[in-house]
């Protein structure tokens, strides 16, 4: 069905920039919608942001609001992530996700997920 693959993860200093991309493969909806999840050593996967792929429409986590932007290029099928002001905090693998239907930060609302690119920012 569905195949996310992630890139573009890797290691930085705070207050540098990262853009993670996620490349989709196979069958989408109109109501298609891809998200960005993050998952740090003993923690909880967090929903990080979301786009709905036909109209573009972006939601985001207060903790990434003004910093990360969420696009996608329909063309190539692909949804990136620009992290801009990267802090320590921000140091988790990160996972692309897709579910049919409206936005979600709920992960176990999504069907399809990457498996994950590794962001680490040191201080």
């Amino acid at each position: 069905q569905v195949q996310l693959v992630e890139s573009g993860g890797g290691l930085v200093q705070a207050g540098d920039s990262l853009r993670l991309s996620c490349a989709a493969s196979g069958r989408t909806s109109s109501s298609y919608t891809m998200g960005w999840f993050r998952q740090a050593p003993g923690k909880e996967r967090e929903f990080v942001a979301a786009i709905v792929w036909s109209g573009g429409w972006t939601y985001y986590a207060d903790s990434v609001k003004g910093r990360f932007t969420c696009s996608r290029d329909n063309a190539k099928n692909t949804m990136y992530l620009q992290m801009n002001s990267l802090k320590p905090e921000d140091t988790a693998v990160y996972y692309c996700a897709g579910r049919i239907g409206g936005t979600s930060t709920t992960a176990y609302h999504y069907d399809h997920w990457g498996q994950g690119t590794q962001v680490t920012v040191s201080s």
